[in-house]
């Protein structure tokens, strides 16, 4: 499903901000972008956005801006001293007055200390951030999903109706398929064992009855719908469910011997398609 969703926050260290961008996708395939100072917990990122996002293609981008410190420099007295002691040797071996330029000194290697930053706190930070992230996004696609269950549901009623109507003209198609073959045994012999004609016309019948096929496919329906108040990712579940529609469909097209039953059963693979379509996009 797709989603957006951006969270940021100041701390007196610097500026964090995550950004969790999905599209549609069959698996969960997951991109992280981490400042270098966040690379050691990417392992733990990617665990709590997994526990919240099950299916999709996932990018997420955390930015991180650090404060600027308003603290004095700290230089290294000692390696500064040594610096400038062999500078003056150097010198005074060449024959020449030692001219030393300060910026040069303070560019030395180690001359100005690095502050070393606890990331600690910015890790955890971090963590507490990507928690609100999820949670935005998980009501995004939320609010998709209802989206998308209001036009599966549409779809799940286009289908019982022509189950119905299918199942409307069963009597119909029995006797007019009846009468038909009853024509045609009379046309071919003048006399014929009627007994023997029953049995074979119950056997046609039961080759070509659907009603089998109609209940099943009214039970997936029943299924798909309770999948949708299901607690737990539906995606994987209504895509098999859509396997089975679609089977039941093709059968039904298969044994149809009526122009209208076979409309129905053609209209009903559109609707399947239309439904398969969109559960691609749920988790």
């Amino acid at each position: 499903m797709t989603g957006f969703a951006r969270r940021e926050r100041q701390f007196p260290w610097g500026l964090l901000a995550w950004e969790l961008k999905t599209v549609n996708h069959r698996f969960l395939e997951m991109g992280c972008r981490l400042p270098e100072e966040f690379r050691s917990a990417e392992a733990e990122f990617r665990q709590a956005i997994a526990a919240s996002v099950r299916r999709g293609k996932l990018e997420c981008s955390l930015y991180f801006r650090p404060a600027v410190l308003s603290s004095a420099l700290e230089v290294d007295a000692e390696l500064l001293a040594s610096v400038m002691q062999r500078a003056t040797q150097i010198a005074l071996q060449a024959g020449s007055p030692a001219r030393i330029d300060v910026l040069d000194l303070l560019r030395w290697p180690g001359v100005i200390r690095d502050t070393v930053r606890d990331h600690t706190p910015m890790i955890a930070a971090a963590h507490a951030l990507l928690a609100d992230a999820l949670a935005e996004l998980a009501r995004f696609r939320d609010s998709e999903g209802s989206r998308l269950r209001e036009a599966l549901e549409l779809r799940c009623g286009g289908l019982i109706e022509f189950a119905a109507r299918v199942t409307d003209r069963l009597p119909e198609v029995r006797a007019r398929m009846r009468t038909k073959l009853l024509d045609r045994v009379a046309q071919l012999v003048s006399e014929f064992d009627r007994d023997r004609l029953e049995q074979e016309l119950a056997i046609l019948a039961q080759r070509l009855d659907v009603d089998e096929e109609i209940d099943r496919l009214r039970g997936h329906v029943t299924e798909v719908r309770k999948t949708f108040d299901g607690q737990e990712p539906a995606g994987r579940r209504l895509d098999f469910l859509m396997q089975e529609l679609n089977r039941e469909a093709n059968t039904l097209s298969s044994k149809s011997q009526d122009i209208e039953t076979t409309r129905a059963a053609v209209d009903m693979k559109v609707l399947i398609e239309q439904m398969r379509e969109q559960v691609q996009n749920i988790e």
